[in-house]
């Protein structure tokens, strides 16, 4: 049991946050070839949609992803014990509340960053989810700082130390508030103010739990130096999506002292490969898989080459292991023209 947890707490020390419409089975298969450390997450899942919908397939997941948690939404104490459970019995390595998305859709449901204001509820919620899993699968939090009107140096200690009470040792905070009326979800991803200081300090006002930092790190330099500030870990979103190999190709070796060596562009096509074919023998699209690597070569000569290969071809009937060879081709053209 302990060891499960000293793992997982390390892996924590870099993960890529759950985004919806993003982080799906297909994205970790593909995170995972760049890095084989870092903790990552699924899109949000609604506890209602597994126990009232009896959606168990959002669930699935390949054996080659872990460590991997799965995030919930929900408010119902008994209703998210039923949803961390069936997570728990499905094998994944964490089971995640989420107290921090701001959409329209998560508030009229009454979960996500609106249960800042109801740091009790949330209390009993992870007391109930920690009750129905086994010892070994951590239930963790991830937050903002505040919403609305709220005084984040007020609320956020208060909080974290309801939901510590209530039995979590890990925390994710979006050292952002959220802004419920007046801003859109993806506004809120950019509007509201950075307060990294804040987080700081509840890492030294909260020395016993563990608290990863997230929102607008574009880089594993700028997330180190926040661990070197005394935070556990960093939590990347946008720029991992965007730019998965500039920050997962060589967080094994900087992040967790790997010692081996990161794999090429090319090498993580090719490691791609038969997860792809795999997946077109099932009868899935190819599409399905190659959109989360259109960033594989952001930067780099010939970016431009094979986003639009892929984009243009892999949504195709019958598109297969030949376009994202000839996206690959076309690389490596403008690359020799550049």
């Amino acid at each position: 049991m302990k060891q499960v947890k000293i793992e997982l707490c390390s892996a924590a020390r870099l993960s890529v946050a759950p985004m919806m419409d993003w982080t799906d089975r297909h994205c970790r298969a593909f995170h995972r070839v760049l890095s084989r450390r870092a903790l990552l997450y699924t899109e949000m899942v609604t506890a209602p949609a597994l126990v009232r919908g009896g959606a168990v397939h959002l669930l699935g997941f390949g054996e080659t992803e872990h460590p991997v948690a799965l995030q919930l939404g929900g408010s119902d104490p008994a209703e998210l014990a039923v949803a961390a459970r069936l997570g728990a019995d499905e094998g994944y390595d964490e089971i995640n509340l989420n107290v921090g998305c701001p959409s329209d859709r998560v508030q009229s449901g009454f979960f996500g960053a609106v249960l800042m204001e109801q740091p009790g509820l949330v209390a009993d919620c992870v007391a109930a989810m920690i009750a129905a899993v086994p010892g070994h699968v951590p239930i963790t939090v991830k937050c903002r700082i505040g919403v609305d009107e709220q005084v984040p140096e007020t609320v956020l200690p208060d909080f974290l130390q309801q939901v510590q009470s209530a039995g979590v040792s890990r925390v994710q905070i979006h050292a952002r508030k959220a802004w419920l009326k007046g801003l859109s979800p993806k506004e809120n991803r950019d509007i509201p103010p950075l307060n990294y200081d804040l987080v700081v300090a509840m890492k030294a006002a909260f020395p016993d739990l563990h608290i990863s930092v997230n929102g607008g790190i574009t880089d594993l330099d700028q997330g180190l130096g926040l661990i070197e500030r005394g935070l556990d870990g960093m939590m990347i979103g946008r720029a991992a999506y965007h730019q998965p190999y500039d920050i997962l190709s060589d967080a094994d070796r900087r992040v967790f002292a790997a010692s081996h060596t990161p794999l090429s562009r090319t090498e993580v096509v090719a490691a791609m490969e038969p997860y792809i074919a795999a997946h077109l023998a099932t009868g899935g699209r190819l599409n399905q898989i190659s959109r989360h690597m259109l960033g594989l070569f952001a930067g780099q000569p010939g970016a431009r080459a094979w986003r639009r290969t892929l984009s243009d071809q892999a949504h195709r009937p019958g598109a297969g292991l030949e376009v994202v060879r000839a996206a690959l081709a076309a690389v490596s053209e403008a690359q020799i023209d550049a």
